[in-house]
């Protein structure tokens, strides 16, 4: 075994830490639980403290849980343990992250190497057999060749200790590296209060939502100021116009709980050797970590005080956090409150909950709605036009790929027109959305002022023309062109020049809003001082289900006569790190909540995005079979292609692959090795069909995942395909809301023995990973890992149905014989097994309570979770498709409940199978065409009924 020996510093460690008031326990006890058996402590490296390798339920052993909070990652073991005094670290590289290490089984001696998973791993040897590295962490816990699991007797004599007092014995430590147990405050829990779905009055409202407001900023700046980072090192360049550019690494997987943003504020500092006094400046975030580059990027805030540029390594880094967004939350919430003419009344109302009647405006609306040289509008799309040019309140759920951004821009379009004289605001909650759609507007022919943050006025986009920052300097002229151009060299200007800049600045700003037709900007920035004096009788909030309630009312009580809500809230909602406030209610959107309150939106029916194939399970799943294809499977049939798909004419896959996931190098998110290999091996047979790196987005959940593919298509690439590999976007699903690519690969990483899925979980997150692909998707994972959940087994028995759930090699793939867990639906809701579509009109089947981010009544109080109720869900067929059902053996795993059937569900049974047969034996044309297989299952589906009363015929 590789292990470094070392000689230990015992100077502290060797004086008894206390963990209990009556009984000493040994130096080298598991700071948490006291337990200390030397066969199953460990030392984390950086902090000198022993934990023991005993796990708490689900969660991590203790020094895992350790690692993973403390963001330490390197390990000794216990001097009189199994393996002596030793570090664990790679033998060829000698990397301590333990979260990267693994061994490997040398191929001549009895012995095993440990090895870091990247790069020493992949790398061939005649000694080792690299094929075998397994992690040295299996299920959040180290092997117990490594360090053993605690015995009962050392269980019965831990000391007790919940997770949340680990956690606040974590920060403790940041402050007192001694303190105990016994030193934790136990401080009186707030009591959150939950939302309400309907209020008496504004009052009601602002002090229902201003504490989880409050609770969500002060989380969020906890989080940002305790994330300093150290002995970093600065890549140092000049941007276009001069300035300097500061790039550094900081693990994303370190940062999935901060709201980090372009145009945010951070310090550098330089306090070493090389310089005769410290260094600090600021800089703004212009660059983010992307598919591409794993840096940070700043822009450096011009000063006298110049960067030391010629300095590249031990730097410190610090996120200012500037709680902006909270306070115009805030204040958004008061002048709501307080000030009646902020919002009509109608809106005031409705947003209160209360029972109103619906008004319309009298428009004389043009006989066409859509606009020259756009495409023209589908029914449901006109429709959605209609309503939302006549009516106060309109909320529309755009499905994907069903064009909403140029519904949006159509209502946009005639609202200009018709209130000539009035500015529209347009508004999202993020730069990307506001973005897509001032580019639509201004095609339109509108004149649109796009208003960005100050701090993100250098980051240049295919909009910069239409920022108001940038229309200025191009209408500027005489003394006012000349400051300009002196403070872009100077980075600043004395005290009158200032005064003249702003001065002309403020008049340029003023005179292009006022002669605008549409403002855009997100809904924090609706806020800005520049539109202070500004009041909007329209407004209209794309991607609203994206944002905190609180978060749309900004631009809301700017005045509002007639709001429009764009959005679907079947895919990701707002992101809320605080889990109390988030439960609370803080996670729902406005556009959710006036659904609860039964608005009922309109659905665009009509995608325009997937082949056919890929739009079926989305749309029964998620929108009740109501989604219509505006394309044809020759719209999306790719010629030549050699790709293997399972079913030539159906461009999908479910490839079951049996890697087991791992934890990644920041001990915080997952990885699967197995997957990383073969969606290489998927990019590499696009490749060979033509496809280009543009085409193709890979797609996971976790953030070690996507590293690790990067990482591992760099190693495996051949030298003449790299910048290929490189040019191919992998990114987390969360990222790829409102994006599509022809080609998508998702992996789904997890699979450990507890069968446990974490935010895989999610249907919103799934319903966003299959319908970002045009062409063709390809799905990795493990079906035994995921069958267990019932929105993952409904799609799992989908692909099997279609012939596409395959296991093997890629050019060899064959139908997998996995079983299945059978969830036996109760009514019948297969929608699009009848053909049966919702009225563009009426949407009388819309479900409102089927994926609302947060349940309750009208009175507060948490609802039943429906979402899984099989009356909310479609049934989806456990058959196969009759094009590939030869020499299946169908085992299904029952999931223990020996009450699916019943008498009263005779009916359903009866639907469920008339279904199940129409799917089994319906060819791609429509037409039903019996062959032998189809008439041994349809006898047998005839048995099958006749046990439940009922009769079917073929």
């Amino acid at each position: 075994l590789s292990i470094t020996n070392h000689e230990e510093n015992h100077d502290q460690d060797h004086d008894d830490l206390t963990l209990d008031s009556n009984i000493s326990k040994p130096y080298y006890s598991c700071s948490y639980c006291g337990i200390s058996n030397t066969s199953c402590v460990v030392k984390c490296e950086i902090c000198n403290k022993w934990f023991c390798n005993g796990k708490m339920g689900n969660r991590g052993s203790h020094i895992i849980t350790h690692l993973v909070l403390s963001k330490h990652n390197s390990i000794s073991l216990h001097p009189d343990g199994d393996l002596g005094d030793s570090i664990l670290e790679c033998y060829k590289c000698g990397n301590k992250n333990v979260f990267v290490l693994g061994f490997v089984s040398a191929k001549q001696d009895n012995v095993v190497v440990i090895l870091c998973r990247l790069p020493c791993a992949q790398q061939k040897d005649l000694n080792w057999d690299t094929n075998e590295w397994q992690s040295l962490i299996e299920d959040r816990q180290l092997l117990s060749w490594v360090s053993h699991f605690p015995s009962d007797e050392d269980l019965i004599n831990a000391n007790s200790i919940s997770y949340d007092q680990i956690i606040k014995l974590e920060m403790k430590w940041r402050l007192d590296k001694n303190a105990t147990i016994n030193d934790i405050e136990e401080k009186k829990e707030i009591e959150v209060v939950p939302i309400l779905m309907r209020y008496t009055d504004p009052y009601q409202y602002q002090r229902s939502f201003a504490p989880l407001v409050k609770i969500e900023a002060d989380y969020d700046k906890a989080m940002k100021e305790s994330r300093g980072l150290n002995y970093i090192s600065i890549d140092w360049s000049l941007s276009l116009n001069g300035k300097n550019l500061a790039s550094f690494y900081f693990s994303t997987s370190d940062s999935t709980d901060l709201k980090v943003a372009v145009g945010d504020e951070m310090i550098l500092r330089y306090d070493g050797p090389e310089l005769n006094e410290p260094w600090e400046g600021r800089g703004y975030i212009i660059r983010l970590p992307d598919s591409h580059q794993e840096e940070y990027t700043l822009e450096m805030i011009s000063t006298k005080n110049k960067p030391p540029i010629h300095i590249l390594n031990r730097f410190t880094a610090e996120f200012v956090w500037k709680g902006i967004s909270y306070e115009r939350m805030q204040d958004a919430m008061k002048i709501f409150a307080l000030e009646p003419d902020s919002i009509s009344e109608y809106l005031s109302l409705k947003l209160l909950g209360q029972d109103v009647p619906d008004i319309f405006f009298d428009h004389n609306l043009p006989n066409d709605l859509s606009i020259l040289n756009m495409p023209n509008l589908n029914t449901s799309q006109l429709y959605a036009v209609e309503t939302a040019l006549k009516s106060p309140l309109t909320l529309i759920q755009g499905p994907p790929g069903t064009g909403k951004t140029v519904t949006s821009a159509t209502i946009v379009y005639h609202l200009s027109n018709i209130y000539k004289k009035e500015k529209i605001l347009v508004c999202a909650p993020s730069n990307v959305a506001v973005d897509h759609l001032t580019e639509k507007l201004t095609k339109m022919g509108l004149k649109v002022v796009r208003i960005v943050a100050k701090s993100r006025e250098d980051v240049d986009s295919n909009i910069t023309k239409f920022c108001l920052h940038e229309q200025v300097k191009n209408k500027a002229k005489g003394e006012f062109k000349k400051l300009i151009k002196l403070k872009d060299e100077l980075g600043e200007l004395s005290k009158n020049d200032n005064y003249t800049y702003f001065s002309y600045m403020r008049k340029y700003e003023r005179d292009l809003i006022e002669n605008c037709d549409v403002v855009c900007c997100t809904c924090v920035g609706a806020k800005d001082k520049r539109l202070d004096k500004y009041k909007f009788r329209t407004v209209l909030i794309d991607e609203s289900t994206q944002a905190a309630e609180p978060e749309s009312l900004i631009p809301i009580v700017k005045g509002c006569k007639q709001l429009i809500l764009v959005g679907d809230h079947q895919q990701l909602g707002p992101v809320i790190l605080n889990k109390k406030a988030s439960e609370a209610g803080l996670r729902q959107s406005l556009f959710e909540r006036l659904i609860v309150l039964g608005h009922t939106p309109i659905r665009l029916e009509v995608q325009y995005r997937m082949h056919p194939a890929l739009s079926e399970f989305p749309s029964n799943m998620f929108y009740d079979g109501s989604l219509q294809n505006g394309i044809t499977n020759e719209d999306r049939q790719v010629q030549n292609s050699s790709f293997p798909w399972p079913i030539r004419d159906i461009p999908m896959m479910f490839w079951a692959v049996y890697g087991r996931e791992e934890i990644s190098v920041s001990g915080t998110s997952y990885l699967n090795r197995v997957e990383a290999m073969n969606v290489e091996r998927i990019v590499t047979r696009l490749f060979k069909d033509g496809v280009k790196p543009s085409q193709i987005g890979i797609i996971t959940p976790y953030e070690g995942q996507r590293n690790y593919i990067l990482q591992y298509m760099q190693m495996n690439a051949s030298s003449s395909n790299k910048e290929l590999y490189s040019e191919i976007e992998v990114v987390s699903v969360d990222a790829f809301q409102g994006r599509e690519k022809d080609y998508i690969i998702l992996s789904c990483v997890r699979a450990n023995s507890q069968q446990m899925i974490g935010f895989l979980r999610d249907p919103r997150r799934l319903n966003v990973a299959l319908t970002r692909a045009k062409y063709g998707l390809m799905i990795l994972g493990n079906p035994k890992a995921l069958n267990r959940d019932k929105l993952w087994n409904h799609l799992l028995t989908f692909y099997r149905g279609r012939g596409c759930l395959v296991e093997g090699q890629i050019d060899n793939l064959q139908l997998s014989s996995v079983q299945l867990t059978r969830f036996i639906p109760k009514n019948n809701d297969f929608i699009n097994s009848k053909g049966v579509n919702s009225s563009t009109k009426s949407n009388a089947s819309f479900d409102t309570t089927s994926m609302v981010s947060y349940e309750g009544s009208i009175f507060g109080k948490r609802g039943n979770n429906s979402l899984l109720d099989d009356s909310k869900w479609p049934s989806l067929e456990n058959g196969i498709s009759g094009s590939r059902n030869n020499n299946i053996d169908q085992n299904y795993e029952t999931d223990g409940n020996d009450n699916d059937y019943n008498d009263d569900d005779n009916d359903t049974i009866i639907s469920y199978i008339e279904n199940t047969k129409d799917n089994l034996t319906r060819s791609r044309n429509g037409n039903f065409k019996p062959n032998k297989e189809t008439d041994e299952l349809a006898n047998h589906i005839k048995n099958l009924t006749a046990q439940f009363g009922g009769e079917l015929t073929f």
